[in-house]
């Protein structure tokens, strides 16, 4: 059985629309996969409604998160109640601030001599949720960087870098309690991931939220080298945290691919059992 719990469609921002999300996750010998987009559930029905027989769809969405030290961080959320209103309240505000956040990265990209628009971004964003891989994917276009990654750094768009700048993000102890509320399961994503550009959280961070009630912790991560999962694995079986393996998947906004890594089935077992707020939606041939 394989498993991959964390993906992006053009709902926010990965390449392929939620139909063909779960078309090529079905191509590629998946059996189950999460489409976690950024702040946003608006790809889950229309997944839904493509899944290939076969194939079950877990839906969930990537919240971003701040701790009070100034450390970002996503956090994985899985099958909570989508209409809970505290929370949707929350991911509204995340959405809504993507704008004019967006706007003043590309001023300071200009004033950085990046003749980046407004226009571009937002055409390459299309109807997704705009983010910093879309003005990256700008900056591509552009010659000024040679890939997205390229862009995730001190020089431009990293935490705190040059042209970064902030929006609203929940704080992590808030959104664990506000999925907990609303039925779901938390994971933290890809929490030692040095190729970002910025500071990571660090073990004691980590072991609060645990103690907050966060769930699991995402170890097989492309941006996870051998030592960090180690260290992950070590640290999660502390803490009595899950430990689960995923994508990233963002079509071919990144170079990673569907199943690259995945989930052990126990796990998500584990993760299906603790969830009250949706179920996963089993394929029938949509």
């Amino acid at each position: 059985m394989r498993i991959d719990l964390h993906t992006h469609s053009t709902a926010s921002d990965g390449t392929d629309t939620p139909a063909e999300l779960v078309r090529n996750a079905a191509a590629a010998g998946l059996d189950v996969v999460a489409l976690t987009d950024h702040d946003t559930v608006r790809g889950h029905a229309e997944a839904a409604a493509a899944l290939p027989e076969g194939l079950t769809l877990v839906t969930g969405a990537e919240l971003s998160c701040r701790t009070s030290g100034g450390t970002g961080l996503h956090l994985l959320a899985y099958l909570f109640d989508p209409d809970e209103p505290e929370l949707e309240r929350e991911r509204e505000l995340v959405r809504d601030d993507r704008v004019p956040r967006a706007r003043a990265m590309i001023a300071k990209l200009r004033d950085l001599g990046v003749p980046v628009t407004w226009e571009q971004v937002a055409r390459i964003a299309g109807d997704g949720s705009v983010g910093r891989p879309h003005i990256a994917t700008a900056m591509v276009e552009l010659g000024v960087v040679g890939s997205v990654s390229d862009a995730f750094t001190p020089d431009w768009l990293a935490d705190g870098g040059r042209a970064y700048a902030e929006k609203h993000e929940l704080d992590p102890f808030a959104a664990v309690r506000l999925v907990r509320a609303a039925g779901g399961v938390t994971v933290l994503a890809h929490p030692l991931a040095a190729r970002r550009g910025g500071a990571h959280i660090g073990e004691d961070e980590i072991a609060e939220l645990a103690g907050a009630g966060l769930d699991g912790v995402e170890v097989d991560h492309m941006d996870h080298d051998a030592t960090a999962r180690a260290r992950l694995r070590a640290l999660a079986g502390d803490l009595g945290l899950l430990t689960t393996g995923s994508s990233d998947y963002h079509g071919s906004r990144k170079s990673c691919r569907l199943g690259e890594y995945t989930t052990d089935p126990e796990i998500y077992g584990e993760i299906v059992r603790r969830a009250t707020g949706a179920f996963p939606v089993p394929g029938t041939g949509g």
